[in-house]
């Protein structure tokens, strides 16, 4: 899997002219799921997003985590990550997992981080969504599990 996260103070996906997810302060992850994508893949994300320390401390270091400071979590599925770049003008999506596998990983990730954090929201797997945020510092880590 291949996560973009990006720390916010806000962030919201629409379909359809209709907000399905919003978040105040926290975590927007845009999520890839590669065709060697697991379960334990899945649920060794989920942590390293939950505990990865990209929010300040009273001493203005990113030593807090998102679990810390309790914030909010916006999963959005987006394959174009999986995208390969390195040649042509066009991308490659060979590494990409086919929709349905795709689309089953990310609704695991969704049970799954319901199971372990209640402030979490999501985009539609295979929508056309409309992402807004507004990056806090600007604040991005490409994670790979």
């Amino acid at each position: 899997m291949i996560t973009i996260i990006q720390r916010v103070t806000q962030a919201s996906v629409t379909v359809n002219h209709q907000i399905i997810g919003n978040i105040e302060q926290g975590i927007m992850a845009l999520v890839a799921v590669e065709k060697n994508d697991t379960f334990a893949i899945t649920e060794r994300l989920v942590e390293r997003i939950l505990n990865y320390r990209i929010f300040a401390d009273s001493d203005d270091k990113m030593n807090l985590s998102l679990r810390d400071i309790r914030g909010g979590l916006l999963l959005v599925p987006q394959f174009t990550l999986a995208a390969n770049t390195d040649k042509g003008n066009r991308p490659s999506f060979a590494s990409a997992a086919p929709p349905e596998f795709g689309r089953e990983m990310f609704a695991y990730l969704q049970q799954h981080v319901l199971i372990v954090y209640d402030n979490v929201q999501f985009g539609e797997f295979g929508a056309d969504m409309k992402v807004a945020l507004i990056n806090d510092g600007p604040v991005t880590f490409t994670l790979k599990v």
